[in-house]
């Protein structure tokens, strides 16, 4: 038999009945009958072999073994309670390592100037941040939270919006003066095209047409690369056209770095989302940052507006 698997039975019980000295005032307390707690303190007892109470009618009081289990059950039950407290605390307060994927666009254009606050506001946070565009599998590699672009895979995991995004064509003035402004997504064919792979190769661009139509230009890319930063780069040295979110390139836009294109063919802003896996328990370090990243969004959606 193994005895480890009862180790603790009875034992908060007993404890329950000697502070409260007397068998039917514990019974009230921990919601049983006064027979249940007798017949539990009785089975106690035949465990450790061992007389642990002189009952009487009126009062209860410990023998020698009786005192020797209480002392070591009251030292146990005080250090567990300690050790609940201090999980508790630990809980209520950010703390601890937050593993999070970001995009790399997200990345440069948002969250490397907003950390600097949430470290200073979160010192026991320590933030491990994957800056990429792939597939991560946030179970197996225990990531806390994602932050993705773009429309989302079904599944369980709990998703917010943070902000909307367009996606844009763009290219540089020096590309557009040597090669010509393209008027209609078939127009592309005759263009340098830089493509962003991170999720595969594209085989084609798509642009929403008229009514529910989709317009796709099948594509030869120059360049085909998995980061929107040397995207962006190649298309200010004049390289190509390519297409990013409006996030990746508002500041070289608002400078006549680049020129959008295409503008009567975009497609819709996209959803910027934080996904975690679940509301319940969720840590409080976890929680922190997604209400950070949700307050900081709405600030900038504000300056924006």
């Amino acid at each position: 038999m193994d005895h480890n698997r009862h180790l603790f039975d009875g034992m908060y019980l007993f404890y329950t009945v000697v502070e409260q000295q007397g068998l039917s005032a514990a019974a009230r307390l921990l919601g049983h009958t006064p027979s249940h707690v007798s017949k539990e303190v009785a089975k106690l007892e035949t465990r450790l072999g061992a007389r642990l109470l002189n009952r009487t009618t009126r009062k209860i009081s410990l023998t020698e073994p009786g005192q020797t289990y209480f002392e070591n059950a009251r030292r146990i039950i005080e250090e567990t309670r300690s050790v609940e407290d201090r999980l508790h605390a630990i809980g209520d307060r950010p703390y601890g390592e937050l593993r999070m994927s970001v995009p790399v666009v997200f990345a440069h254009g948002y969250l490397n100037r907003w950390l600097p606050e949430f470290l200073e506001r979160y010192p026991d946070v320590t933030p491990y941040i994957d800056v990429s565009e792939r597939r991560a599998d946030m179970i197996s590699e225990g990531i806390d939270l994602l932050v993705r672009i773009g429309a989302l895979p079904h599944s369980d995991f709990i998703t917010r919006e943070l902000f909307k995004t367009g996606r844009l064509t763009v290219a540089s003035p020096a590309y557009l003066d040597r090669k010509g402004v393209p008027t209609h997504p078939s127009d592309l064919a005759d263009h340098d095209l830089i493509d962003f792979t991170a999720h595969g190769a594209s085989q084609s661009w798509s642009y929403p047409g008229r009514a529910s139509e989709t317009i796709r230009v099948p594509i030869a890319p120059r360049v085909r690369c998995n980061d929107a930063q040397t995207e962006k780069a190649l298309a200010l040295a004049g390289r190509g056209i390519t297409r990013l979110p409006e996030l990746a390139c508002r500041t070289e836009l608002s400078k006549g770095l680049l020129v959008s294109l295409l503008e009567e063919f975009a497609s819709p802003p996209a959803g910027v989302h934080v996904i975690y896996p679940s509301r319940s328990n969720l840590a409080a370090k976890t929680r922190a940052m997604i209400d950070f990243l949700v307050e900081k969004s709405d600030e900038t959606s504000r300056q924006d507006a």
